[in-house]
């Protein structure tokens, strides 16, 4: 795989044929087919729960991304949300059976299907390459803002070619920190919301945006110090984290494991903080994982 290519009049080029290219020309064209049906999808089904919803459009969205990467690596694995059953155990069983893969993407065609549903403008594209389990790419498109987030291992996280990095706040006390409302109301929900009463009496403000991928691009931004959520799948996670490490940051699982494509319960932050967030989530009883 080329690496990237900086100079300083052009501060991030990417290869044309470089699998790098190839993610951020899909979340580039589907994302903005995504925006042009905004208000205008034919289907909306639930899945697993009332609040976990899925229209046509993440369907064509997923179709149109799967086309365009096959086109370029038809050898490669195809890892996509909507080409898994709906649960926790089916989730784990098709990551299980797709991470034996040498090449893995991981795709999440509109992270934020329920803001896109009701026209509030948080949601995006989620892309990234795994190799032997590793995430090495991670592509992150929102369409409202037209904002592009792109990482490669090793060579840094860019926002439109911007070098992106994590906040500077050295205390929770100073820093906003994302939460998620995950839509299984059984186990996740509860949990979070654990977690989420107690992180309020400690960071500075919450914030919940209602995407897991933006939440961790923002993370890498420096716009939130950290983002905790229990409940999420690789596809929310992947290219999200990889951008979020490249930025300077942290990521792991709610007790303090490092990140792997299999973690479900989530911490980022940029570092300086991690600690502190995960002592109030074991306090909490709140990290959704029995030790």
């Amino acid at each position: 795989m080329k690496p990237l290519e900086l100079n300083p009049k052009v501060p991030y080029v990417v290869g044309r044929k470089s699998p790098t290219a190839v993610a951020i020309n899909c979340a580039s064209k589907t994302g903005e087919w995504i925006k042009s049906r905004l208000g205008a999808y034919n289907e909306l089904n639930t899945k697993h729960a009332p609040g976990d919803l899925v229209t046509d459009v993440d369907k064509g969205a997923e179709m149109m991304i799967r086309k365009l990467i096959l086109t370029h690596f038809p050898d490669h694995t195809i890892l996509g949300e909507e080409g898994v059953a709906p649960g926790a155990a089916a989730s784990a069983e098709a990551l299980s059976e797709a991470r034996k893969s040498e090449y893995l993407w991981i795709v999440d065609p509109i992270d934020g299907t329920t803001n896109f549903v009701h026209g509030f403008p948080f949601f995006c594209v989620s892309i990234a390459l795994a190799y032997k389990g590793e995430v090495i790419i991670g592509v992150i498109y929102d369409p409202m803002r037209d904002e592009l987030f792109v990482a490669e291992k090793g060579k840094g996280a860019y926002i439109h070619g911007q070098r992106a990095l994590v906040s500077k706040d050295a205390a929770l006390a100073d820093g906003i920190v994302a939460v998620g409302f995950n839509p299984d109301r059984e186990f996740a929900l509860p949990t979070n919301m654990k977690g989420l009463n107690a992180l309020a009496g400690q960071a500075q403000s919450l914030r919940a945006g209602g995407s897991a991928a933006l939440h961790l691009a923002y993370v890498a931004a420096g716009r939130l110090s950290g983002y905790y959520e229990v409940g999420l799948n690789a596809w929310d996670i992947a290219a999200g984290a990889l951008i979020v490490a490249e930025s300077g940051g942290i990521v792991t699982d709610t007790v303090g494991n490092p990140y792997d494509i299999g973690v479900r319960h989530l911490v980022a932050s940029n570092g300086k903080i991690h600690k502190e967030l995960l002592d109030v989530l074991k306090s909490a009883d709140a990290t959704g994982i029995t030790q």
